[in-house]
């Protein structure tokens, strides 16, 4: 009777030993098909992440326009400044708007003060060579690109403006160029617009996703264009 049991043991034991091998194969089999889901996930994540990005993206490109204008944008006013002093300097249009979001950057030691960002903008534009009585800031404080939009209109309308090419961040583009076709639709000002290549301030479209700017310069973007098609 033992004999028999060691029997049967041994026999059972060796098909336990025997199928191991087959287990660890599926095992790995798992793991690379796991593997396999979560790289075509993360491919199509980060390809869908791109996609949306670049569709943020718009250029309407003027020759020449009658004022080159910067949009206000805090922390995002460096390149866009830069990019209006090189339109300036192509002799893209024979003036510089800058609007005026009311807030303050950080501490300036020369100044003993916190500048206005529309203060520090015109500082750039000067050191950049740009002629002082070629900057018209428009002292009206604004929330809003529809309010930058509406007294934009009101200062062209007012000083016979029949072109202005807009500057701002590159993923602020689509919307902007949106607000300002409908607000300007009726007026006969042709508006362009300008987009800063990001990478400097702002991520690029291959990286947004993996940055917390991202978020708030893309993700942020979606949710303002939505906002904007409800209230307008």
């Amino acid at each position: 009777m033992i004999r028999h049991l060691q029997t049967g043991i041994g026999f059972f034991g060796a098909r336990a030993h025997a199928s191991s091998p087959l287990t660890l194969k599926e095992k790995l089999k798992t793991a690379r098909r796991f593997a396999c889901v979560a790289i075509s996930a993360s491919t199509l994540l980060w390809l869908l992440a791109w996609g949306a990005a670049h569709a943020l993206i718009v250029r309407s490109d003027l020759a020449h326009a009658d004022a080159i204008v910067i949009l206000s944008g805090s922390s995002a006013y460096l390149e866009r400044t830069r990019k209006a002093a090189s339109l300036f300097r192509e002799k893209r249009a024979p003036m510089i708007i800058l609007t005026n979001d009311a807030l303050r950057g950080g501490w300036s030691q020369a100044q003993q003060r916190n500048p206005l960002f529309v203060e520090r903008e015109e500082q750039e534009l000067l050191l950049a060579g740009v002629p002082s009585h070629q900057i018209v800031v428009l002292p009206e404080a604004v929330s809003s690109t529809h309010d930058e939009a509406m007294l934009l209109r009101n200062y062209a309308t007012l000083n016979a403006l029949k072109s202005i090419l807009v500057v701002t961040s590159a993923y602020h583009s689509r919307r902007a160029l949106m607000i300002m076709r409908d607000t300007f639709s009726d007026s006969g000002v042709i508006v362009g617009i300008e987009a800063v290549s990001p990478g400097a301030d702002t991520p690029t479209p291959a990286t947004w996703l993996w940055d917390k700017r991202g978020w708030s310069t893309v993700g942020g973007e979606y949710l303002k264009i939505a906002y904007y098609w409800i209230k307008y």
